[in-house]
């Protein structure tokens, strides 16, 4: 195909007319297809008209239900009757207004699938590759940047992108984000324009991110008003009446707008939004404005401020000391006001106290221009950049981690158990490899264990039989089920009994190792083996399991990992025995806080074990299996026994009944309860 023609064919495919906007589904699926075939040029063709027609459809959406919300607004006081015609009225606008411009709805109708690809980027993974086999180094590696922004968990990515930094004709600037938020991107540039000191194009670019946050907001808004899902709700069964289904369809449209603070904060592909993040932008605006001499613009922006964190004592102190330069009062700025008026408690879930690390600017001369005044430890404090944003409660682990550093090195409990690399060998804090954790022979009784039907697949995946890559299968059993079939004589019971003592064993060994002052109790253990899928190996370019810290989200771009919900925030150390080295690939290893530089690689192999604390300071993960079966002993530990694992409570009762052998005649309640 003349490659000449690509430009107008994309064109023709992205043209605002009805007839010729193709779903981006089909084009997507096409596209796909003749990647699956090597017809590289058509992979670029109708994977680029398939961005171009997702672009297009998205933007359609919210210019029809903004224009169609300003034509029927809802007044003030209505009858239910005014209510329901503004509803129908405003339906029947958006409709008519979507179909002008894309056609008949059902036509763009997209599953589920295909929206979350579409969200994950997968596209520009299929273009890099196609764009490289063309000899399009420039676009392949912008393709590339695209998608690793949103998957930085693809180590293999992140060598794709440090190879084409080396190719001929590939500058920096070609490694763009094509999908970069206005919002965000401006943002970004405009913390690097501060941290280098250019206080006056920081506090432009601050102002247009300003602008388009709060543009993005309102997208984002117009974007719920479309069909919402009602998961669990069957009303055509149940019949529900007029009022209910309304009054349902409002609610899902208020939980997605109240997700907005939420997604508008959250970059591409992380779990955790930026705390504090619409108010950072007037923190960094207050002291970019004081810098430059502008008093009253920075009096404006920190009274701003505090409308989001009203008993803030340092920015009292700049509102009080900025007041006495201008002489008057002074007032926050109008359109944050009223952001804060109707999305305050969408807010206040995000603005969990102050996040901002002050800095001790002492320096006498920042205010030469106030006459020779001595304000030296009147200046206000400013931001040190939001790559160092760190919640007050990581702080206070920071710190207890740094004096956890030197507390490791003690007995290993065992005969024959070697420590082969501590923190220092492992290139990080809190770690620790060891061998000769149990036997060869120990090893083969329980991989045994999974090869006699008691691990199942998905089994502490809430069932997923691939959790983490579709290219491998996950079985799991845990300690109270293997006992359960030990006793009901499907798989030894000495089997059993050695899953239970190897688990205590591991226990034992880690809190001795790291000299702990309390008990550390289970908080899950699980016997795992993941499994390379055959024919699913060629071309792999993700990992068996992710880069992720154990009791907070990992964060790479913002340096961080926030110890909140969905983490496991209760774990403090883990560890991991293996069973078999007989596969390929597979390689534990240890990465900085990017996610990206690995610090440390373990090859598993029989009784190898490697321990280490939770959080943020061991990011970890598993390099792809692609061959093979991988088995270890998976453990995680707590030191607040609160949340210790029922089903290990329930295995100790057992454990004891077996050793006083009193309560074999009634025979054994047991009930497993996967925790995960």
């Amino acid at each position: 195909m003349d490659r000449t023609l690509f430009p107008v064919l994309v064109f023709l495919l992205s043209v605002s007319s009805a007839a010729s906007l193709e779903p981006y589904d089909l084009l997507y699926d096409t596209a796909v297809q003749a990647f699956s075939t090597g017809d590289y040029e058509n992979v670029v063709l109708y994977m680029e008209a398939a961005l171009s027609s997702y672009a297009q459809v998205r933007s359609s959406k919210v210019r029809c239900r903004l224009r169609c919300q300003d034509q029927h607004p809802f007044d003030g006081t209505f009858s239910d009757l005014r209510f329901f015609d503004v509803v129908l009225q405003r339906a029947a606008c958006m409709n008519a207004c979507i179909d002008e411009k894309l056609g008949s709805q059902s036509v763009h109708k997209v599953s589920e699938d295909v929206v979350q690809d579409f969200h994950r980027r997968i596209p520009y993974n299929y273009l890099q590759l196609a764009y490289q086999k063309l000899q399009q180094p420039e676009k392949a590696a912008a393709a590339a940047h695209t998608y690793f922004q949103a998957n930085p968990e693809h180590v293999e990515m992140g060598q794709d992108l440090e190879q084409y930094k080396d190719l001929q004709g590939v500058e920096e600037n070609h490694f763009v984000d094509r999908e970069a938020r206005p919002h965000q991107f401006t943002f970004t540039k405009a913390v690097k324009f501060y941290d280098r000191g250019d206080y006056e194009g920081a506090a432009a670019l601050f102002e247009d991110a300003l602008v388009e946050y709060y543009k993005a907001d309102v997208e984002c808004r117009a974007l719920c008003q479309g069909p919402q899902g009602f998961e669990g709700h069957d009303h055509l069964r149940y019949r529900y009446s007029l009022h209910e289904l309304v009054s349902d369809h409002f609610t899902q449209v208020l939980h997605c707008e109240h997700e907005c603070v939420r997604d508008l904060a959250t970059r591409p592909g992380r779990l955790s939004p930026m705390e504090n993040y619409l108010p950072l932008h007037y923190d960094y605006l207050q002291f970019a404005y004081f810098k430059v001499n502008r008093p009253e613009e920075a009096l404006q922006c920190v009274l701003t401020y505090c409308l989001f964190h009203e008993e803030e004592e340092f920015m009292t102190e700049n509102v009080e000391f900025y007041r006495e330069i201008v002489g008057h009062e002074g007032k926050p700025r109008e359109e944050a006001a009223w952001y804060l008026r109707r999305h305050r408690q969408e807010l206040e879930l995000l603005l969990t106290g102050s996040r901002i690390m002050g800095v001790d600017f002492t320096e006498g001369n920042y205010w030469s221009n106030s006459g020779g005044r001595d304000d030296s430890n009147r200046i206000p404090s400013g931001t040190n950049g939001w790559m160092d944003y760190v919640p007050i409660s990581e702080k206070k682990n920071a710190s207890a981690v740094v004096s956890l550093q030197l507390r490791e090195g003690g007995p290993l409990l065992y005969d024959g158990v070697k420590l082969v690399q501590n923190s220092l060998a492992l290139n990080g804090t809190q770690r620790v490899l060891l061998d000769h954790v149990i036997s060869e022979e120990e090893c083969s009784n329980l991989r045994g264990l999974a090869h006699q039907a008691v691990t199942m697949a998905g089994d502490g995946y809430r069932g997923r039989m691939s959790p983490h890559t579709p290219n491998e299968k996950f079985e799991g059993a845990t300690v109270l089920k293997t006992l359960q079939y030990g006793y009901e004589g499907r798989v030894p019971m000495r089997s059993a009994r050695l899953f239970y003592d190897t688990s205590e064993r591991v226990r034992r060994i880690v809190e001795s190792y790291f000299l702990l002052n309390s008990t550390l109790h289970f908080s899950y253990t699980h016997l795992v083996c993941r499994t390379a899928i055959s024919g699913q190996q060629d071309h792999r370019n993700d990992l068996s399991h992710p880069i992720h810290a154990d009791n907070c989200l990992l964060d790479p771009d913002a340096n961080e990992c926030w110890k909140e919900p969905p983490a496991y925030t209760y774990r403090d150390y883990s560890a991991l025995l293996y069973l078999n080295g007989d596969f390929d690939g597979g390689e534990f290893i240890f990465t900085e806080m990017d996610a990206k530089t690995v610090t440390a690689s373990v090859k598993p192999k029989c009784g190898r074990l490697v321990g280490f604390s939770s959080g943020g300071e061991n990011p970890h993960g598993v390099k792809a299996v692609t061959s093979g079966q991988r088995c270890a002993v998976a453990l995680w530990f707590t030191l607040d026994p609160l949340y210790r694992e029922l089903e290990r409570l329930q295995a100790d009762e057992v454990i004891q009944a077996l050793d006083t052998q009193s309560v074999w005649g009634q025979g054994l309640n047991i009930n497993p309860k996967d925790e995960l």
